[in-house]
């Protein structure tokens, strides 16, 4: 953990006043993060933060080529003025892209550990890739109810399988982080998201469940749950369901939905060491949707 002036620490002598202190907690110099589904929308932004923050990050996603966002995204980390801000000073940010399928173990294994090679360890795994199928549930087709749960679960455990057999190899105290949704804990209103709704409560699951099995290994595991969020696909399913906006403002305290950069700072916290107390946890970032 971090150097950082505490309590303690001023009580007995042995602190030095910096004002910097308390924000190296957050800080991420040397780690290596991966973020799954990191090629555009909540990914992408929170891979940004990431390497804001000092970190080398792997954004993993399905197109064999990065999208023009992505792009826009790393010439903006690599045009970074150098850090010089206490433990940040001298870090290596860059964003890379690795084409992969999280619904298939092996290859996220083999993807995994060529970056674990390269960079000599793995710090930091967001599992955010995610997809959603709205249907009748009554004609809700398995092929369609098979896909939501290889992407949204078995690709979940898969990533997380891959990152954290890393971290033990190498004896990293790594950090895990499931995105799981609103709907992993409330019904959407209104939506015919079954399948998804289920995908997301099997994620909160999982998460506490490996938060115990790898806690004894270093490895902590949490999840972040997002309440509606404005991304592009986000914005494209309501151009197609114009009342939708409306009516989801009303269900939330805030009378908004939230933007991608609203996930940023739990993502960091939880990344960061500034979390490592929190195992097994989840951050509801959803304008108090759950509350109502």
């Amino acid at each position: 953990m971090a150097s950082v002036s505490t309590v303690s620490a001023i009580l007995s002598g042995h602190a030095t006043p910096d004002p910097s202190d308390v924000l190296s907690m957050f800080a991420l110099p040397g780690r290596v993060a991966l973020v799954t589904g990191g090629v555009r929308g909540i990914g992408l932004e929170i891979a940004l933060a990431y390497a804001e923050a000092g970190a080398t990050v792997y954004c993993l996603d399905l197109p064999a080529h990065p999208s023009e966002d992505f792009i826009k995204v790393q010439a903006h980390v690599a045009a970074l003025p150098a850090l010089s801000i206490g433990i940040l000073k001298g870090a290596k940010r860059r964003l890379e892209y690795t084409s992969c399928d999280v619904t298939h173990q092996k290859e996220m294994w083999a993807v995994v550990e060529r970056i674990a090679e390269k960079e000599g360890r793995i710090d930091v795994c967001l599992c955010n890739a995610g997809v959603l199928h709205a249907a009748d549930v009554l004609e809700y087709p398995a092929e369609d109810w098979q896909k939501i749960h290889d992407v949204n679960i078995n690709g979940v455990l898969f990533t997380a399988q891959a990152a954290g057999r890393q971290m033990v190899k190498r004896n990293t105290r790594g950090s895990i982080i499931t995105v799981a949704s609103i709907s992993g804990h409330c019904t959407n209103q209104g939506m015919q998201w079954t399948a998804y709704n289920t995908s997301k409560a099997a994620v909160l699951q999982m998460t506490r469940s490996l938060a115990c099995e790898l806690a004894p290994k270093g490895i902590r595991v949490n999840s972040i749950s997002p309440g509606y969020v404005y991304t592009g696909m986000t914005k494209e399913f309501l151009s197609k369901n114009p009342t939708l906006d409306g009516k989801w403002r009303a269900q939330n305290p805030t009378g908004r939905l939230a933007n991608p950069e609203e996930l940023r700072g739990a993502a960091l916290f939880l990344a960061s060491d500034a979390s490592s107390y929190c195992n097994g946890s989840d951050i509801l970032v959803d304008g108090g949707h759950c509350a109502w």
